[in-house]
């Protein structure tokens, strides 16, 4: 019979495991899952836990969703897979049409891919492409911010900022402007996110005042650096920036693969700035956390610009081999379903609500220097000095204590270094969310002891 322990052998004989130094588990056990149902994964040996972090910011509306199950089985039973290459299939013309529905206004040209980081390499080849099909060979740069993450390929990893993830690979990589993040955690006492937000403003406008000549694009993540720590950010910055890309003439990528689908507390980020990017990239919720997949989607300029009889050789020759897949379009179809059929932003706003009430007795803990939310994701900040906000040493993996408590106690929390974090489906109870405060301020209390 199968169980934990001889899974976890076979695994250590044959896999390598992502973002993981796998010298770790010779003595930080593996946890097989066995099955998921709702905000629950069970292991082999029957322990479950709370899946607060959605599988990696993917999962909305539970494990084995019935609604999105059901669907994906009737699209299974009719076409798996085709080319979409001179070639078309019913779900990803639907989806298009919902995508280009619900996405902010402008926004009509859908153009799909693997995963998330294959979403923003497609974004960066199109803007680039866009103005050399201008005669703009010039615009060769992109501009981005200090701390932001957007993939694990190169050109995702190139504009990003995170060096844990980035400085191995920098000889490879192109070089972006980058400019000073907008993170309110840096803020100085007294003042608040928004003006915060306005005055780091500055260093991107005069970014732009002196490269919008070579630059192609600037590109952030809307109001939440997730992987930079969950670091956040007010709105007015994303409408100062979508001003000032308009004024220097340099197109804005938004990358709301972590952020989009009412993780912040709206459908799409960029909806709270009332803004509209020039693309906008979609992935990791778009499929309720069940199947790969992912989304450009632009406005008819930028695909007018491509355009044109072939022999010019204008045409945007980027693709993946499961680019639309069927099985992917289907789950993503039942996931705006739910959307449309529950009151989901509604709900989540209580649910919300309800996480920060429930760990706002963290705010007078002597080593969390800051509880911060936006939406569904709020972050809880652990340092060796809350007056000074001096961090723990990064070597002492703080935030690991917090994990193998969170273990023992019925619930998945993966925090980013020292920052513990709930980023849980959408259909998680206030029972359930109370519980993971209990196990994260035990797990915090426990990190911070020595």
């Amino acid at each position: 019979m199968m169980n934990n322990s001889n899974l976890i052998q076979r695994d250590l004989a044959t896999l390598w495991h992502p973002c993981t130094q796998m010298k770790d588990h010779e003595w930080l056990p593996l946890v097989p899952i066995k099955k998921g149902e709702g905000v629950w994964l069970e292991d082999f040996d029957g322990r479950r836990y709370i899946d607060a972090i959605s599988s990696w910011w993917v999962n909305l509306f539970g494990h084995s969703n019935p609604r999105i199950n059901e669907r994906i089985k009737q699209q299974l039973d009719a076409l798996e897979h085709v080319i979409l290459a001179g070639f078309s299939h019913e779900p990803v013309v639907a989806l298009s049409e919902k995508l280009v529905a619900i996405t902010p206004p402008g926004l009509t040209r859908c153009f799909y891919t693997d995963n998330g980081s294959s979403a923003i390499e497609a974004a960066l080849k199109m803007s680039f492409h866009y103005w050399r099909n201008q005669g703009r060979h010039e615009k060769t740069k992109f501009i981005a911010l200090s701390n932001s993450y957007h993939g694990e390929t190169l050109g995702a990893l190139a504009v990003g900022d995170v060096s844990l993830y980035k400085e191995t690979y920098a000889p490879l990589l192109m070089q972006p402007i980058t400019v000073p993040s907008p993170d309110c955690f840096q803020r100085e006492p007294g003042a608040s996110w928004s003006e915060h937000s306005t005055r780091m403003f500055a260093h991107m406008e005069q970014a732009l005042a002196q490269h919008a000549d070579q630059v192609c694009a600037v590109i952030v993540e809307p109001l939440v650096q997730c992987a930079g720590a969950m670091r956040m950010y007010d709105p007015v910055y994303l409408k100062l920036l979508r001003q000032a890309c308009d004024k220097y003439g340099v197109q804005l990528i938004a990358d709301e693969i972590a952020v989009g689908f009412g993780r912040s507390g709206t459908l799409f980020a960029c909806e709270q700035a009332g803004i509209s990017p020039d693309f906008i990239c979609l992935s990791k919720g778009l499929t309720g956390g069940y199947l790969p997949l992912a989304a450009v989607v632009t406005h008819d300029r930028i695909y007018q610009a491509f355009y044109d009889d072939y022999e010019n050789l204008n045409a945007f020759l980027h693709s993946h081999s499961y680019t639309g897949n069927p099985l992917g379009c289907a789950a993503a179809l039942a996931t705006l379903d739910i959307f449309e059929q529950d009151d989901v932003i509604a709900n989540n706003k209580h649910l919300a609500a309800h996480m920060g009430q429930a760990v706002a007795h963290l705010q007078d803990h002597p080593h969390v220097a800051e509880i911060r939310q936006t939406g569904m994701i709020l972050a809880m900040e652990m340092v060796k000095d809350k007056t000074t906000r001096e961090p723990y040493p990064w070597q002492e993996r703080r935030g690991l204590k917090v994990y193998q408590h969170a273990l023992q106690n019925e619930a998945l929390l993966r925090p980013l270094g020292n920052v513990v974090y709930f980023m849980p489906p959408y259909v998680i109870t206030p029972d359930q969310i109370d519980h993971l405060a209990r196990v994260a301020t035990e797990g915090i209390h426990i990190a911070t002891q020595t």
